[in-house]
């Protein structure tokens, strides 16, 4: 996902069984299933961790904070060093215990595994698996560390960290295992879980001049954006990552490696495109269709403020208006967004148009705002750029003519190609007071009043941000119907765009609590006036609020019954539990203790 106006002001920006009283003494007492702590007596021996150590090759480690620094000595020489190590995404990257984000007011916070496997191999992600099985652990699963939901930690448990499976093969003929009968061979990428956006679209992109589907932010693991559907900046043209999916390894609750596509375990394979990451197995590797490229890649920017609230109401309404005209459609993505400081702020990309092309898109626009010079102002006047598609992702050739553009790890030795967006670095380390996603239908469009409406008030709670490439009207045909195979909400496939209100502050101090809670209290008042006109509220699993009302249609919709089914067959005794994952309300909220069935 493109996450650059996320937490701008950072970057500066479960069903509880019922207890039943008339029910027999000895179904009272029993007991419910619980996971074992460090505390308890059934916490595995010294002797059995010794044995994993050994299976694994030596790769069982202990896990420790990485704010280890600032917990024995707030204000040290240390604690600063360590706090600005931790504004490198690759640093956190490279942290057992570390987490892209630092936690979520009154959700989570970042906290370390016990142990870690380091898995370099499937056998040692299948280890882990067995051993956290049968000895009753809480087991957590981490790629890329990015889940808003805290999915990639959890305190007391063990860590299957997937970071060194690392292997790209880029397929001229791809055929999925068992499908050759059925199956005509397609252009393709293979990526192991520990594989990094920004090093996908390396090998696709900037040396094979193809495309494939991936998340905007450079760092987000392939695997957790895949599970949970997957959008990038230009999704409106090529659809969901996950529908792209052509195969993936998958370890389940068994242990055993299993091959899922289309031909073999469908079902397993239906529910990877989107049924949350960390529900099912643990992917290890993964294989996308791949696209041919378009010769430009563009983007826009700029922010008109309009000098009264009437005039801002009417300048939203003529957005709506000229977005359903001319940037309704597969070139148009990314997002625009309106605040309560009457600004309407742009940042888009484009595809597969020239600069003048997209020069003429904008003009109408462009004068619309001339023309009223009592009533709009342009604080950034809208900028237009074109570029060879096949240098987007370079960060060599950014590093000569965009040198802003990207953020490189600055530690000596680290490889040219750990780069992050210079957008995203507000949300690296950072703390979430509040996030709230919902996908606007497009038929809203045809009745922008109300639309218009609902986004003015809302502005006066919250900025509102919408974001056109994670909804999937106006796509393409053939990405429509690719995403309709998939088991998130259909409710994408009707949205023009999807809402996102958020905000956050820095991590690695104290959180001001109150502040948190005003914020989110603020995001929530926004979000209502859209979901006041949205028939049923539907979002994204990967960019969701901690406390969804409802996650299991709000992210699967009439998919989740299927996706139970498939849950309980591959993982019968709930050992993948994530928060609002598949069959997660069976659990407490931390996961070590079964409250009931799912």
């Amino acid at each position: 996902m493109n996450r650059r106006r996320f937490l701008k002001h950072a970057a500066a920006f479960p069903l509880l069984a019922k207890l039943r009283l008339d029910a027999p003494k000895a179904a009272a007492s029993a007991k419910p299933f619980r996971r074992v702590r460090p505390s308890d007596s059934d916490w595995p021996s010294p002797e059995k961790w010794a044995r994993l150590r050994e299976q694994v090759g030596d790769r069982l480690i202990p896990v420790t904070s990485p704010l280890a620094p600032c917990r024995d000595a707030p204000g040290s020489a240390a604690c600063a060093a360590r706090l600005e190590e931790m504004q490198n995404p690759w640093f956190i990257a490279g942290e057992a215990g570390g987490t892209q984000l630092a936690g979520w007011q009154d959700a989570w916070t970042s906290s370390p595994s016990a142990y870690a496997v380091e898995a370099q191999k499937t056998e040692d992600v299948a280890a882990a698996v067995n051993f956290a099985r049968d000895n009753r652990l809480r087991l957590v699963v981490k790629g890329g560390g990015h889940s808003y939901l805290g999915t990639s930690n959890a305190p007391d448990s063990l860590l299957v960290w997937t970071k060194d499976l690392r292997r790209i093969d880029v397929h001229d003929a791809f055929v999925p295992h068992g499908c050759a009968a059925r199956t005509p061979p397609r252009k393709a990428v293979s990526l192991g879980a520990g594989i990094r956006w920004v090093q996908a679209y390396d090998a696709v992109t900037t040396h094979a001049g193809r495309y494939v589907q991936g998340g905007g932010c450079c760092t987000v693991g392939v695997v957790g954006l895949v599970s949970g559907g997957g959008f990038g900046s230009f999704s409106k043209r090529f659809g969901m990552a996950a529908a792209s999916l052509l195969e993936a390894e998958v370890v389940t609750a068994d242990g055993k490696v299993r091959i899922a596509n289309a031909c073999t375990h469908p079902d397993l394979f239906w529910a990877l495109k989107g049924g949350g990451g960390g529900n099912f197995g643990v992917v290890t590797r993964i294989t996308l269709a791949t696209h041919d490229l378009p010769e430009l890649f563009g983007g826009m920017s700029g922010k008109i403020r309009a000098k009264s609230d009437r005039a801002y109401r009417r300048l939203v309404g003529e957005f709506l208006r000229f977005y359903e005209k001319a940037l309704f459609n597969p070139h148009w993505g990314e997002q625009a967004s309106v605040g309560p400081d009457n600004m309407l702020s742009f940042n888009m990309v484009f595809a597969g148009l020239t600069d003048d092309e997209a020069e003429a898109t904008w003009n109408p626009f462009r004068k619309f705002v001339a023309d009223s010079p009592d009533d709009f102002a342009a604080v950034e006047p809208i900028e237009i750029g074109t570029m060879d598609a096949r240098r987007w992702w370079d960060y060599d050739w950014r590093a000569q003519h965009t040198p802003n553009a990207m953020k490189f790890d600055p530690r000596p030795g680290a490889p040219s190609g750990n780069v992050w967006w210079s957008g995203n670095s507000g949300e690296v380390n950072a703390f979430i007071h509040g996030y709230e996603s919902l996908w606007l239908p497009a038929a809203l469009l045809r009745g922008q009043d109300r639309l218009a409406d609902a986004l003015y008030e809302g502005s006066r709670r919250f900025e509102i941000q919408l974001h056109f490439n994670k909804g999937l009207a106006g796509a393409p045909e053939s990405a429509i119907a690719a995403a309709r195979d998939t088991p998130v909400n259909p409710a994408v496939l009707d949205a023009f765009a999807l809402a996102i209100v958020a905000t956050g502050a820095p991590g690695g101090k104290a959180p001001d609590a109150a502040k948190a809670r005003t914020d989110a209290a603020a995001i929530s008042a926004a979000m209502e006036k859209l979901r006041a006109i949205v028939p049923e509220a539907a979002s994204y699993s990967n960019e969701s609020n901690y406390f969804e009302r409802g996650f299991q249609k709000s992210y699967w919709g009439a998919n989740h019954p299927r996706l139970s089914d498939i849950k309980r067959k591959y993982d019968p005794d709930g050992l993948f539990f994530v928060h609002n994952g598949v069959g997660s309300e069976a659990w407490s909220a931390d996961g070590f203790e079964r409250r009931g069935q799912s």
